[in-house]
């Protein structure tokens, strides 16, 4: 038996807004770990289990100043050192957000329904979400997963406004082939930058031989498209438990990784008709942990990330 779990308006101060070479939102798999700890702890107390987690952003704030072309983070000054010496900036990057989680859940739902809302909300206000404190929750619900466009919006009208983050690596691929038909000596790492850098280019006038500057459209079909990480990538063996010295747990297997990277795209949340296309999924294979959404076309899994650096 599925259903939906409405997380509604987060309030998360002091997120991480730095995803690997990406900054401005944090990584998608900060949601989907904090869904995972949820579900540990509901699997536990009331045999459910958590899995799919889709994002919609309602509001943000940047900790950065600067002028529109180049922006710094605002860092925060470290108390001084025994020595009475000051200590060093630790370099990071924060954000405010307010944001609403719809989470797939799995297993046969108790009788009473508010108690469970009441508990999913009290649990999730005791986890850190992308590294920040979660310092408000509107209200936690539960629904039948819905079926149709009349039982969708039900729940989508109390989520607006709102963007949706939607996974868009497929057009990423589709690009770097093309990059690949006009130079064969194209890397995934140009496409990629094609989607995630803002470029002008001048065009002279004939008359009197003056330049005038003008946007690049970024490729593919428009929409506000980002790059953003999606998982990691193995990039060693996987080494037996305690063969590898100073990690955190000499328990358990040790596999050095690296950071993957993918597309996606803010989507307008009156838009969205399938709640099922926004929910994000893990998806392991090959050495490769990543996070992916399905559409109707997917038949079967499919390789979603392209390492930027092939």
């Amino acid at each position: 038996m599925s259903s939906l779990v409405v997380f509604r308006r987060i309030q998360v101060e002091n997120a991480n807004a730095i995803a690997g070479l990406t900054y401005g939102f944090p990584a998608i798999t900060h949601f989907l770990g904090f869904v995972h700890a949820l579900s540990r702890m509901l699997q536990t107390s009331h045999n459910l289990t958590l899995g799919s987690c889709g994002v919609i952003c309602h509001q943000y704030q940047l900790h950065t100043y600067g002028s529109n072309s180049e922006r710094t983070f605002a860092l925060t000054r470290n108390p001084l050192t025994k020595e009475g010496k000051t200590a060093a900036f630790n370099e990071e990057g924060r954000m405010h957000l307010t944001i609403s989680l719809l989470v797939s859940c799995e297993g046969k739902l108790p009788t009473d329904i508010t108690a469970l809302s009441d508990h999913l909300a009290e649990i999730a206000q005791c986890q850190r979400l992308a590294g920040g404190t979660i310092i408000n929750l509107e209200q936690v619900t539960v629904h039948p997963l819905p079926q149709n466009d009349t039982e969708t919006y039900k729940i989508i009208r109390h989520l607006l406004p709102g963007f949706v983050l939607c996974d868009r690596t497929r057009l990423l691929q589709e690009h770097y082939q093309s990059l690949l038909r006009l130079n064969p000596n194209a890397e995934m790492i140009d496409a990629w930058l094609d989607f995630s850098s803002l470029k002008m280019k001048a065009i002279q006038s004939e008359e009197n031989n003056t330049v005038k500057w003008q946007y690049v459209a970024k490729p593919g079909d428009g929409g506000f498209l980002v790059p953003l990480m999606i998982g990691y990538r193995a990039i060693s063996p996987l080494y037996p438990p305690g063969e590898v010295a100073n990690t955190r747990d000499q328990q358990t297997s040790f596999c050095f990784a690296e950071a993957a990277y993918g597309l996606g795209e803010w989507r307008g949340l009156h838009r969205i008709h399938n709640l099922r296309q926004i929910l994000w999924n893990y998806d392991y294979q090959d050495g490769k942990y990543l996070c992916s959404q399905w559409t109707d076309n997917d038949s079967e899994s499919d390789e979603l990330e392209y390492d930027i650096d092939d």
